[in-house]
């Protein structure tokens, strides 16, 4: 048997342990050495930013949210105002099973089918990190109930928060406005505009009116809290403060029991009404009939009311003052007749024999006149008082439509009159130019003569109307609309009044401004086609009726209201201003498919007159006709004679 020993080499096993030690040692020192460097990166060359971010753990940064200044009328009552309310809100981010943390909210306090239809809108609308209100106006005993539970709901808050409320609810809905949520188009505005650090811990902005309008005067502020939270997130205390700054208040032109009566006396009619202080330019009422609920929109509107408000067929939500647009009809006639007057073209005793239609030179065609057999003569005074169409095709096609454009442009026709709401629309004064980019066709003669009784492509808004209504009472100084009087600082208390401003001054001839005015002040005495208007009145009004159709007829076809659906009758206008002889009050009412202005606008305006110049609250006997008024027949004419009954054009 066989033996074999292995022999160990010492010295060769005690030099490789020497390596890997060695080399152990020197991988050990190069760890040291990176962590140490590492260290020295961490906790000396980067302190600053590792110190920021440790306290931003330790520290939170709270917004306040400051109070929304107030919007009051002109005799300082509230129109617009906030108040304390609780509300439960929902972080979708920080639950992890949504629908059945509502449930079990549902059985805490009470959360309706509208609240959660709500919260699902909003919950689209916004980032899941961000807070969304899933009821709101909690009482005190639903408050203090959710607050003994509230360890059951991580991520479920109780709030008190700011609450717009409009405490007169519909009354100048468009004029006002409202606030709603912030969507992502109001943060890229915000953004834009370099005012997103204003709005942290803002959830509502204006949306229409004076609330967006006067959106940076309203919100104020913003301030803010450096507030110690715990490991939960639970705030611990108060580290500093900087208070935010109230927004400041605005103080509007218009007369809230004026704006009451006007919305009142268009009852379920639809249509809008304007009045200005010729003067200064002040709106003292802003209406535009059906009106809604501003405060439905505060809290983001259900779908119910959406859809009963964007889908009825009256379209509450349009501003008719600012975007509606209509025929100016015949209350366009007074300025025909004044550039008529300023032209040289019709000066008294200047007259014609009305045979109740017009020809154009080597044409058949007849224009008609709204009275069958004519007027007999008729100068440009009378022309203005019984409204005759006659003499108004004529007079427009002797002037040409340039020069008709041109001279009635300066009284705000076809241009937006700049006043402080957002959303205005300019009409439409027509051109040839304009027709020849529109239609890529000629403008005819025929087109001229029926833009002199404001028919045709012409389109105004009762704004325009209104504001044309008060430079011509203001003897030809047309002052820039404004809504708003003033803005009251909330800090300082001090007033800024809104400057009164003159827009165009046009230079009129007193002596054909007093033939116009004479002939407007003869429309509501007997004999006029407002005589109704003007009967027993206690003041002077200048006037002018107009019926403006919404769909033609043919020519030799009677108009007949009773055969044509009543959305499709003629709208009713009516212009005024009064004192006739000292204005201090302008207005223009349109009455959508209301026929005859002296019969549906008329009696409106006089409600509105008799409260602002006399301080007179509407009744029946407001409005009393000099004479009865004898039935109308078929082509619009009196069964009695025009001596014995009021006109209508």
């Amino acid at each position: 048997m066989a033996y074999s020993t292995e022999l160990k080499n010492h010295q060769t096993e005690q030099h490789n342990f020497k390596v890997r030690l060695t080399i152990m040692g020197i991988v050990a020192l190069l760890a040291f050495v990176a962590l140490s460097v590492r260290f020295y990166y961490l906790q000396v060359h980067r302190y600053g930013y590792y110190h920021t971010l440790a306290e931003s753990n330790r520290i939170s940064v709270v917004p306040i949210t400051p109070n929304r200044g107030l919007i009051l009328d002109r005799n300082g009552l509230v129109l617009a105002l906030n108040f304390f309310v609780y509300t439960l809100e929902i972080t979708p981010s920080k639950i992890e099973d949504l629908e059945t943390a509502i449930a079990e909210l549902t059985k805490l306090v009470e959360i309706s089918p509208n609240d959660l239809k709500r919260f699902k809108k909003l919950k689209a609308q916004s980032h899941s990190f961000e807070s969304i209100p899933i009821r709101t106006h909690l009482n005190e005993i639903e408050a203090a109930k959710f607050a003994v539970n509230r360890y059951r709901f991580p991520g479920v808050e109780l709030k008190s928060r700011l609450y717009r409320h409009y405490p007169r609810g519909n009354l100048g809905a468009h004029a006002i406005g409202y606030i709603s949520r912030i969507n992502e188009s109001d943060l890229e505005s915000l953004k834009e505009d370099n005012h997103f650090s204003n709005y942290k811990g803002t959830d509502h902005i204006g949306k229409s009116g004076v609330e967006q309008f006067y959106e940076r005067e309203l919100h104020g502020t913003t301030g803010f809290q450096q507030v110690e939270i715990d490991a939960s997130g639970q705030a611990v205390r108060v580290l500093s403060s900087a208070a935010p700054t109230s927004g400041n208040n605005i103080v509007l032109s218009i007369d809230a029991k004026l704006q009451e009566i006007a919305e009142k006396a268009f009852g379920e009619r639809r249509g809008s009404l304007v009045a200005i202080q010729p003067s200064t330019g002040e709106i003292l009422a802003f209406v535009s009939m059906p009106t809604f609920d501003s405060n439905l929109f505060v809290d983001g509107i259900d779908y119910d009311n959406w859809n009963s408000l964007n889908n009825s067929l009256d379209k509450p939500l349009i501003n008719r003052a600012l975007r509606g647009l209509y025929p100016p009809g015949s209350t366009f006639k007074p300025f025909v007749a004044l550039a008529g007057l300023e032209a040289g073209k019709r000066f008294p005793p200047f007259s014609i024999s009305d045979p109740g239609y017009f020809t154009l030179p080597n044409s058949s065609h007849r224009y008609r006149d709204w009275k069958p057999g004519g007027h007999g003569y008729v100068d440009i005074k009378k022309a203005i008082t019984i409204s005759c169409d006659t003499f108004f095709y004529g007079l427009a096609m002797e002037l040409g439509i340039d020069k008709l454009t041109d001279f009635v442009r300066h009284f705000g026709f076809g241009e937006k009159t700049n006043i402080d709401i957002n959303g205005e629309v300019s009409g439409l004064l027509p051109t040839p130019e304009w027709k020849k980019r529109k239609y890529k066709q000629p403008w005819y003669m025929g087109e001229t003569v029926i833009v002199g009784i404001g028919q045709g492509y012409t389109l105004v808004t009762p704004m325009q109307l209104a504001h044309a209504t008060a430079t011509l009472a203001n003897h030809g100084n047309a002052m820039k609309p404004h809504i708003v009087n003033a803005i009251v600082d909330t800090k300082s208390n001090a007033t800024t009044f809104i400057q009164n401003t003159l827009a165009d001054k046009i230079q009129l001839n007193n002596d054909n401004l007093d033939i116009v005015k004479a002939g407007m002040i003869d429309v509501t005495l007997p004999g006029g086609t407002a005589a109704s208007v003007g009967a027993n009145a206690g003041y002077s009004i200048a006037a002018k009726t107009g019926t403006a159709q919404v769909v033609g007829i043919k020519q030799n076809e009677k108009y007949n209201e009773k055969n044509i659906d009543e959305r499709h009758r003629d709208h009713a206008l009516f212009i005024a201003y009064a004192p006739a002889e000292d204005p201090t009050i302008a207005l223009a009412v349109i009455v959508e498919n209301g026929g005859h202005g002296g019969v549906a606008a008329g009696p409106i305006a006089r409600k509105v007159m008799d409260y602002f110049l006399l301080g007179k609250e509407p009744s029946e006997e407001n409005i009393k006709p000099a004479v009865e008024v004898a039935p109308i027949n078929a082509d619009n004419t009196s069964a009695e004679s025009p001596a014995e009954a009021p006109l209508y054009d």
